[in-house]
C-alpha cells in the first residue's frame, strides 16, 4: 500500500479516555470530518487498518480534485489533509483495524448510549459518536491463479508496484475509470500494456479512454474475459477468452493488475446497521445511520460515486451532524 509521508511516531492512546468523536477511516471523508470535529473543540480520534490516506492515496495524479489546476499526486493531497486535521488537535492512530463496535449504557447517566470500539490489537476505545468512513476495496477477479501469484506479478495499484515492472510487459484486467487512470502511470514504465475489458468498450471518461489508447505501448481487448493466471514462480501469462467467438487466448505477461470494481469494507458492522443488499451503509441526508450516533461518509455509503470530492463533502455533512447530536447529548 502506498503510504503518506510519516509525520509523528505511533499514538499511545489511553483507553479510560471518552471520545467525543472516533473516525474509523482515514480517507478523504473521515480527514475532512476530523478538521471540522477537531476544530470545533470536539475530542477527536482517526483510525485507520492501514496507512493513512485510504484508496486516493494510491493515485497518481488527481485531476479533477478542485484547487489544484495542475492536477496534484494522491498522496500529497492527503498529506494536507492529515497535516490540517492534525493542526486542530485530530489524534491519527495508522495500522489499528477495528473488529467490532457494541453499544453501552452511559455510566454518567445520560440518555444517550456509549460506543465500544474494539480493535485487532486489543485495544477497546469508548466514544459518544462514531463516523464509519472506511471506504471500499478492490474486488478480486476470482480466477485460477490470482491467490496463488498475489505479489508475484498480481497487484491491485500500479501507482504501489508499477516502477516494478519497468521494461516488462503487464496486462491491465479492466478499462473503467480507475483501470484506465491508474495505466498511464503504468504506460510509463512498462514495455507494452495489454487491456482486456470485458464489453465491447471502454467504461472511462473520454479523457482516459483517448490518453491510452492512443498509446503506442497499449494493446487494446475488447470483450475478453480473464480465465485464468499461469505462473511458476512469478506470473508468466494469462488465459483470456473471447467472448464474441469463444476462442481461448494465452498472453504472455510478467504483471497482472486488476481493476474489476469495489466492495464495500463493512463487514466489522455488518448486522449493527442498515445495508443495502451489497453491504454499503444506508444513510440519511445528514449521513446519519440507522442508529443513533452512528454516521457513515464517503464511498462506504450506498448510492455514491465514489468521488474524493464528494467524499469530502460526506465529511463535513456529517460533522455537521455528529455536532448537532453531541450537542444536545
Amino acid at each position: 500500500m502506498f503510504s503518506l509521508r510519516p509525520i509523528s511516531q505511533k499514538l499511545i492512546i489511553d483507553e479510560s479516555l471518552i471520545y467525543d468523536v472516533i473516525i474509523i477511516g482515514a480517507g478523504p471523508a473521515g480527514f475532512t470530518a476530523a478538521i471540522y470535529t477537531a476544530r470545533d473543540g470536539w475530542k477527536t480520534l482517526l483510525l485507520d487498518k492501514a496507512a493513512a490516506g485510504g484508496l486516493i492515496a494510491t493515485t497518481h495524479m488527481m485531476e479533477n480534485y478542485p484547487g489544484f489546476p495542475d492536477g496534484i499526486d494522491g498522496a500529497d493531497l492527503m498529506h494536507k489533509f492529515q497535516l490540517q486535521a492534525r493542526r486542530f488537535g485530530t489524534q491519527v492512530l495508522e495500522f489499528e483495524g477495528v473488529e467490532s463496535i457494541e453499544q453501552v449504557a452511559n455510566d454518567e447517566g445520560i440518555d444517550k448510549l456509549l460506543f465500544l470500539v474494539k480493535t485487532a490489537n486489543g485495544m477497546i476505545l469508548k466514544t459518544k459518536t462514531i463516523l464509519i468512513a472506511t471506504g471500499s476495496i478492490p474486488k478480486e477477479a476470482g480466477v485460477p491463479g490470482e491467490t496463488t501469484f498475489r505479489n508475484h506479478g498480481v497487484s491491485y495499484c500500479t501507482t504501489c508496484d508499477g516502477p516494478i515492472y519497468k521494461d516488462k510487459i503487464a496486462v491491465i484486467v479492466g478499462c473503467g475509470n480507475t483501470g484506465l487512470q491508474e495505466s498511464d502511470y503504468l504506460l510509463r514504465y512498462a514495455k507494452s500494456v495489454t487491456f482486456l475489458a470485458h464489453r465491447g468498450y471502454a467504461k472511462a471518461e473520454k479523457i482516459h479512454q483517448e490518453r491510452v489508447f492512443n498509446h503506442p505501448k497499449a494493446v487494446c481487448l475488447f470483450n475478453y474475459d480473464l480465465l485464468e493466471i499461469k505462473g511458476d514462480k512469478k506470473v508468466t501469462s494469462i488465459l483470456a477468452k473471447n467472448l464474441i467467438n469463444s476462442e481461448i487466448k494465452e498472453i504472455p505477461t510478467d504483471a497482472v493488475f486488476i481493476y474489476v470494481g469495489y466492495r464495500p469494507a463493512t463487514q466489522f458492522v455488518k448486522g449493527l446497521v442498515d445495508m443495502d443488499e451489497r453491504g454499503y451503509i444506508i444513510t440519511d441526508e445528514k449521513m446519519k445511520t440507522s442508529v443513533a450516533g452512528i454516521f457513515a461518509s464517503g464511498d462506504v455509503r450506498a448510492n455514491n460515486p465514489a468521488q474524493a470530492a464528494i467524499a469530502v463533502g460526506d465529511g463535513a455533512r456529517a460533522a455537521l451532524a455528529m455536532r448537532e447530536y453531541l450537542q444536545v447529548s
